[in-house]
């Protein structure tokens, strides 16, 4: 068993979805999973082109992608 407090985490990659991600909430006998696949890259490089975008009219300074999430 995990020590309380304790957070755990798992990384797994294969197959042909080139990106998935779950979220597992788990307490005794029972799970609850948050999940999302995508089948292309598309979405990714759409995110990457609009966060290019928006980092590019800001002024100088240090940046995360909750900034460009919160615009």
């Amino acid at each position: 068993p995990r020590p309380p407090g304790e957070i755990g985490f798992a990384v797994m990659r294969g197959g042909s979805i080139v990106g998935e991600h779950s979220v597992n909430f788990l307490a005794d006998g029972e799970v609850l999973t948050l999940s999302h696949s995508a089948g292309n890259r598309s979405m990714f490089a759409r995110g990457a082109i609009a966060a290019a975008l928006w980092v590019a009219g800001q002024p100088p300074g240090e940046y995360d992608m909750r900034d460009v999430l919160r615009r």
